[in-house]
């Protein structure tokens, strides 16, 4: 039985290990939060007091954190995942970072004689919950295939997209692609209800055409009842948009509709809202209106 340690029992991350333990994984979680070590041994799994405690011996060590450092500390402090973890382990990491961050961690990991990859998901707390994420995966592709059968246990698509970095990097033009989108369905709402069409009758309409989309089918409804409870935090997208961003001047892309989404994202943050989930891009479109 592959033996394996998830730290970061998030929103995305709780679900995700708890599907693993579903699939007969031995897991150990670590998180800061006791209250979500508790709720994860309630599904199943072995908590985890300590770092040490939770990735030593394990085959497979996952980390699912907020952001770059956080990772970074995570994977390299004299603390973290590197510095307890048996040599020849594999390392994934799951959470959305700076590309450049996912190289430097799976340089120094492989120096030390561990497998890294990056393999960063995309599916939102649903597609944690179902077991249905999209994850992107950069690294060496022995390592990818080793670990596809915990991959299967947490995703629907499994897809390895080139080196240390790439998962990184194609999530960020997934973040790019959703916060667009989010925002055309924000201004398309505000559209519907200012020319009174009643908005869910219209997306109906529009989900069967070439404007039909997964956040049209699967967020819209909680857009037009103004629910923002955070299947994902306007913060943490805003965070990622600021990846994509710096990514891009440093290939010397312009991106004009990132560019916008991204400022709208950290107005929405900068104004109070950054807890609320990143759909309330909508609140943000009628305060625009004046409405």
């Amino acid at each position: 039985m592959t033996k394996i340690g998830f730290i970061g029992l998030g929103i995305m991350g709780g679900p995700m290990a708890a599907n693993l333990v579903k699939a007969g994984f031995d897991v150990a979680g670590y998180n800061r939060s006791q209250a979500k070590v508790e709720r994860f041994v309630e599904a199943g799994g072995t908590g985890a007091a300590t770092v040490a405690e939770a990735v030593r011996d394990r085959d497979v060590i996952i980390t699912c954190l907020p952001d770059s450092p956080d990772v970074e500390e995570m994977a390299l402090g004299d603390d973290g995942v590197f510095a307890h973890a048996r040599e020849g382990a594999l390392f994934i990491d799951m959470s959305t970072i700076q590309p450049a961050t996912a190289r430097k961690i799976a340089e120094a990991g492989r120096a030390r004689g561990f497998g890294v990859l990056d393999a960063p998901i995309s599916g939102g707390e649903r597609g944690a919950i179902e077991a249905t994420l999209s994850i992107m995966v950069g690294g060496e592709g022995v390592e990818v295939e080793t670990a596809r059968p915990v991959f299967e246990a947490m995703g629907k698509t499994i897809v390895h997209v080139g080196p240390a970095g790439a998962g990184q990097t194609v999530k960020a033009a997934n973040q790019l692609i959703c916060a667009v989108n989010i925002q055309a369905v924000a201004e398309a709402i505000v559209f519907l209800e200012a020319n009174s069409v009643d908005p869910t009758t219209a997306i109906n309409a529009l989900s069967g055409g070439l404007a039909g989309s997964a956040v049209l089918e699967r967020r819209a409804p909680s857009m037009v009842e103004r629910n923002f409870q955070p299947g994902f935090r306007a913060e943490l997208h805003d965070k990622d948009l600021r990846i994509l961003t710096a990514a891009a001047r440093d290939a010397g892309v312009t991106i004009p509709l990132g560019t916008a989404a991204a400022q709208l994202m950290a107005a929405l943050v900068a104004q109070g809202d950054g807890k609320l989930d990143n759909t309330a891009l909508l609140k943000l479109v009628e305060e625009l209106s004046g409405r």
